[in-house]
This record gives C-alpha cells, sequence and structure tokens, in this order.
C-alpha cells in the first residue's frame, strides 16, 4: 500500500482501503466517460460548421475507440510491472489535451489525431482501473468490475445536460476545451492516491470457481476460452457501439430529437432525455449484471442478457419513431448492452488468475476496437439500404448469435477448461 495514499486519506484498515481504490477507480471512470458517449452530440455540430459529412467524422469514433482498446494490454503490463498511478496519471493528462485539440480541429486529418490522443488517455485509464477492481476484489469480481464499469457508462449522465446546452449556447468549441481540461484535471488528481493490492492482502472467493494457477499474457492467447469470448465480445460489442455512436443521427432521421418529452416529472427533447436516461442504465447494468453472475454464474447472465438486447434492438428498430417509446427503449437497449464491460473481465480473471489480471482483461478489451471498425459501416448500411431497419437486423443478429454462443459454446469449453487447471 502506498504511505503517501494512506496519509492522504488517514486509511490504514485493508478492507476498508479496498473500497477507498474502487471509488477512486470509479470517478476516473466517471471522467473520461464523455469522450465516448458525450461524442454523438458533437457530430452534427461538426457537420454543421465544415461539411465534412457524418460518416467521415464517425471515423474519428473509430479512431477513439481503437486506440483506447487495442493499446490497453500494453498500458496493462505497465500497470502489472509497475503499479496504477503512473499509467493513471499520463492517462487523465492526454484525456484533457484530446479534448482540447477537437475544440480548435479544423480539418478531418486534425479530428483524427485528435481522437487518436483521447483514445490512448482513454484506455490506460480505462484499462487500469478495471484491472485494479479485479485484483483487490477476488471474491466480489463480478460486483467490482460492474461497478468500475459502470462509472465509465453512467459517468456521463451527469454532463449531457450541461454539455447539450453548453454547445447550444456556446458552441462545441467552448464545450470541448472546458469539458476536457476539467475532466483531465480531476483524473490527474486522484491517479496519485491510486495503489495495487500486495499477495495476501484480499480475501480469496469461496463462491466462484476460480484457477489458482497465473496465467501470462501469451498463454492466455493459446487458449480457446479466450476466443469464444472474443468473438462473442465484438458480436454484442458492435451492437451497442452502433447504438452509441448513431443515436444523434438515428433520432435526427426518425424526425423526433427535438421533440419534448415527459417521463417521471421530468420533461426533456427526445435525444437529451433518452441520452440521460441511457447512461444511467448503462451503468447500473454493470454492477447489476456482474452480481448476478456472481450468484448464478458467467454464462447463463451472458445468455439472458444478450438475449434481451437482440429484443431491444429489434423493438427499438420497430417501434423507436415514436419519441416516449424511442426514449424508453434504446434505455433498454443500453441496459442490456452495458454488462459486457463487467461479465467479460471478471470471466476472464476467473479463468486465468489476477496477477496478469489487468494485462490478460485488456487483451479482451481489444474486441472492444474490433467491434468498432463496424459503426462507419453502421451509416454506409443505412445510405444503401435507406433506412436504419437493416442495421438494427444485423445488430440484433449478433446479439442472438452471442447469446447462444454463451450457453453452448462457451460453457462447456470454460469449464472444460477450468477442471484441467483448478
Amino acid at each position: 500500500m502506498s504511505s503517501v495514499a494512506q496519509e492522504v486519506l488517514g486509511v490504514t484498515a485493508r478492507p476498508t482501503y479496498r473500497w477507498v481504490q474502487l471509488v477512486i477507480g470509479i470517478v476516473c471512470m466517471a471522467m473520461i466517460a464523455n469522450l465516448q458517449y458525450g461524442w454523438t452530440l458533437f457530430v452534427n455540430p461538426i457537420d454543421a460548421k465544415y461539411h465534412w459529412g457524418r460518416a467521415a467524422i464517425q471515423v474519428a469514433f473509430s479512431v477513439f475507440v481503437l486506440l483506447e482498446t487495442w493499446l490497453v494490454p500494453v498500458e496493462g503490463y505497465l500497470v502489472d510491472r509497475f503499479g496504477p498511478r503512473l499509467v493513471v496519471l499520463v492517462g487523465g493528462i492526454l484525456c484533457g489535451i484530446a479534448w482540447a485539440m477537437n475544440a480548435y480541429a479544423d480539418s478531418l486529418m486534425f479530428l483524427y489525431v485528435a481522437a487518436a490522443v483521447g483514445g490512448l488517455g482513454a484506455g490506460a485509464v480505462y484499462g487500469t482501473c478495471v484491472g485494479n477492481a479485479l485484483k483487490w476484489f477476488p471474491d466480489r469480481r463480478g460486483l467490482a468490475a460492474g461497478l468500475t464499469a459502470a462509472g465509465f457508462g453512467a459517468g456521463s449522465a451527469l454532463t449531457i445536460v450541461p454539455i447539450a446546452a453548453m454547445i447550444k449556447s456556446s458552441g462545441y468549441e467552448s464545450t470541448f476545451l472546458y469539458f476536457g481540461v476539467g475532466q483531465g484535471v480531476i483524473v490527474v488528481v486522484l491517479s496519485l492516491i491510486l495503489a495495487a493490492p500486495k499477495k495476501g492482502e484480499v480475501p480469496e472467493s469461496k463462491k466462484v470457481l476460480q484457477t489458482r494457477r497465473q496465467f501470462r499474457p501469451m498463454e492466455v492467447l493459446k487458449q480457446p476460452t479466450f476466443w469464444v469470448m472474443y468473438v462473442m465480445f465484438v458480436l454484442v460489442g458492435a451492437g451497442g457501439l452502433m447504438a452509441t455512436a448513431q443515436l444523434a443521427p438515428i433520432a435526427k432521421d426518425f424526425k423526433i430529437a427535438e421533440i419534448p418529452v415527459s417521463l417521471v416529472g421530468i420533461t426533456l427533447p427526445a435525444l437529451t432525455f433518452a441520452l440521460a436516461i441511457d447512461r444511467i442504465l448503462n451503468g447500473i447494468t454493470r454492477p447489476f449484471f456482474g452480481w448476478v453472475s456472481d450468484n448464478i454464474g458467467r454464462e447463463l447472465t451472458m445468455l439472458i442478457a444478450f438475449a434481451l438486447e437482440a429484443i431491444g434492438i429489434m423493438a427499438l428498430s420497430m417501434f423507436g419513431r415514436d419519441p416516449v417509446t424511442f426514449v424508453l427503449l434504446t434505455g433498454l437497449v443500453f441496459f442490456a448492452w452495458g454488462e459486457i464491460y463487467s461479465l467479460f473481465p471478471s470471466t476472464s480473471a476467473d479463468a486465468f488468475g489476477t496477477e496478469y489480471a489487468t494485462t490478460n482483461a485488456g487483451m479482451l478489451y481489444t474486441a472492444k476496437g474490433t467491434a468498432s471498425l463496424l459503426v462507419p459501416f453502421g451509416n454506409v448500411l443505412a445510405s444503401a439500404t435507406g433506412s436504419w431497419t437493416s442495421v438494427f437486423v444485423v445488430a440484433s443478429a449478433m446479439n442472438a448469435v452471442a447469446a447462444l454462443m454463451a450457453w453452448f459454446v462457451l460453457k462447456p469449453i470454460r469449464h472444460k477448461f477450468m477442471e484441467k487447471v483448478t
């Protein structure tokens, strides 16, 4: 444990301190959430100013997600080797720089470079915080990973309304600049308190079957269990990322983006309302399904959640042109999608151990980057067919396949693997 961190917080009791570490990780995740989930609010204003086309602008989103995910194994290696503090500190600085760059981007190439910087920084923060949670909570791995990932899923909920309001009042450039710098500073400060657990400082799990062998990253890549999870992650991630990145354009094409919607005593434009509710539900689902998986098993939880996602996406295609229904169904889609960011990391640590958990979970997390390659394809497919229906059908089918794979492929393969190594 870091003596500096102890002195700053006045914490000496290990059982309490690991919860402090979890809270720090959650807040850091919340501070980088807008780099992904707030992006959709900027697409149309950027296009209105420069007329680059939404498909070209969305390439920046893919660049961000690719760098955010595919370099996480490298960042995870640095964390496993040197600890979490320095990696998160650098990540916070890069995230602030990225949004400041977006504020001044006057060419697509500049926009893409900013996205790359932001992806590198966000990946450093994301991978470190999730890996740290996996290490501190082997006894509640699904819940801890879910709570940490919830910071990323729901973190933008508190700022969606002020970001949307500031874009209208001050322009998207000022919004990028001030929110970027503010979020980056908070991550940098909190990074100084992060610490990793030492051997013997955390309890063992007595409920979930976990390996006692610590698999190195190169060993993990040789296991069929890893690649089955990777394919499933890509399938489910692609549908969710399409919804995340394309939600504003879809609402605009449905001609409901600015129509007021009143629910639970609150009235907001349909798109703003949907984004706020989606972030909350996308955050709640991560610890919820993580906790469920701790109790009924990872594969059964995946089957239920992925099937629900497939149903939600098809329902959104069929009934989403009504503003109220659009808000409710997008909430369902996000609720059934966000749990992949708790289920897959916890399953990875169960199977491959905690010593290299940050790196191994990071390798699996690159599936999100692979899935992001399909995001611009959503615009292309919608343009070619003249509607979003084909995009919804493809995304729904991907989730249905992943749901079946969870029960009929992953479960038997992983259980056979666990019998050999435990």
